[in-house]
Formats: structure tokens, C-alpha cells, sequence
């Protein structure tokens, strides 16, 4: 389907969660994917089951997630019914990888040689299957990096057949408040870990716990600097 991206980002800009997904699944259907990892994805999951249209899901398992992170998956599925995806990165790369740098480089020369290997390179094998993706980025993560994010752009990565992939964030102008908000309201199942003062939740060696007075992202990748605490998946 031929979309004119300006006009769907103006026609999309300062609308609602659900509107932007109820757009994104009226346009590509199961040819858009939501990626699901965290508390915003599955409120995303949670909006897409509301329109009652069809959606894919796919979950980025690099193999060094929290065993609750894992068994959230698991619960996610089971609760909405539905299939999700599970991508792996390529065994070679990782073996070949692992052996030449140990399992603990990204502590001595930064975390985005591990993250290419274990998400992003998975990622763009996955989205390569389809012509629009799902994101619950938000503006207030990340605003050195993500303080511009539009509601639906056109991603750095190519989608099915090679051709240019859409990308929506229908969470851009939502805070986190909102997302639990939404979360607690429709009693949507969220990883175990946030009771635990996690919240932001990547990989286990690269997430703690949140300090008082912390921003969200300061958990992940604590060691960098904040303006270095992006793995890749959204240019």
C-alpha cells in the first residue's frame, strides 16, 4: 500500500494512542508488528486486541533477559491469546562474537557491539517480514534522543520485499503515568520486576533497579554516559 507519510503524520499528530492504532492496523493489518518487550508494548498489544483487528507480535530474545522477563512473555500470550513471535540472534554471529569478546565486554568498551549482535541485527531480519512496525517509544524516555519523535515516520530500516518501512509510535506524547494509568485500568499484565523498582527493563546485566530521584533510563546501561543509553533499534 502506497501511503503518503506527511500526510498521515499530519493527520495522525496530537491524536490518541488508540486512534494512531487503529490507523496503523486499518492500513497493513498482520503485515504491522508490534514489538513487544515491556509495560508500554503490552498496552499497545492491549489497544490493538481492543480494535479487533488483526496484528503480529515478536519479542527480541537476546539471551541474557531476567527469568521474569521470560515468564512475562509467557504470561502475555497466554492472556490475550495470541502468537508472539520469538527472535534469537544468529547463532554464529553470537558464538563467533562471544568467543572473540567474552560475555562482559560491553562493561569495558561499551554496550552498542553486543546490542548489534543480540538485537539489532536480529531486528532487522524480523522486520524484514513485514511493511509496518509498532513501537511504545515515548518522548519523555530519552528527549536527548527521542524529544522529536513523530507518530508514525519512515523507518531507517527496509521492510518486506525491500521496500521502505513505516514505523508508529503511538505512545510519543504519553508519560509514564499515563502508560500505568492505562495499564492499571484495563488490568494489563506487566513484568513482575517493576514491583521490584525496575523500570525500565532491558537485558539482566545491563538493568538495575531505579535510584530515588532517577530518571527512567538511568537504570539501563548505568556505567555510560546518558547520552550513550540507546542500543540501536530506533535511529
Amino acid at each position: 500500500m502506497d501511503v503518503n507519510l506527511e500526510e498521515l503524520k499530519t493527520e495522525l499528530r496530537g491524536k490518541s494512542p488508540t486512534t494512531i492504532m487503529e490507523k496503523a492496523l486499518s492500513l497493513y493489518g498482520e503485515e504491522c508488528v508490534i514489538s513487544f518487550s515491556g509495560a508500554e508494548d503490552v498496552a499497545l498489544i492491549e489497544m490493538a486486541a481492543q480494535t479487533g483487528k488483526p496484528f503480529s507480535v515478536f519479542s527480541l530474545d537476546t539471551g541474557r533477559l531476567h527469568p521474569e522477563t521470560y515468564r512475562f512473555i509467557d504470561r502475555v500470550r497466554k492472556h490475550y491469546g495470541i502468537t508472539i513471535r520469538i527472535i534469537s540472534p544468529d547463532r554464529k554471529e553470537l558464538e563467533a562474537f562471544s568467543e572473540e569478546k567474552g560475555l562482559y565486554s560491553f562493561m569495558e568498551d561499551g554496550h552498542r557491539e553486543c546490542c548489534q549482535v543480540r538485537k539489532v541485527n536480529p531486528l532487522k531480519r524480523v522486520l524484514g517480514d513485514y511493511k509496518a512496525w509498532i513501537t511504545g517509544q515515548r518522548k519523555d524516555q530519552n528527549p536527548s534522543t527521542r524529544g522529536d519523535l513523530d507518530p508514525v515516520q519512515e523507518d531507517s530500516f527496509t521492510g518486506l520485499n525491500g521496500e521502505k518501512l513505516i514505523k508508529f509510535n503511538p505512545l510519543a506524547d504519553w508519560s509514564q503515568e499515563k502508560v500505568w494509568k492505562f495499564i492499571r485500568s484495563w488490568d494489563v499484565p506487566y513484568n513482575e520486576l517493576h514491583d521490584k523498582g525496575y523500570i525500565s527493563i532491558g537485558c539482566e546485566p545491563c538493568t538495575r533497579p531505579q535510584q530515588p530521584g532517577e530518571h527512567e533510563r538511568a537504570s539501563r546501561w548505568w556505567w555510560e554516559e546518558g547520552t550513550k543509553r540507546e542500543c540501536g533499534l530506533h535511529k
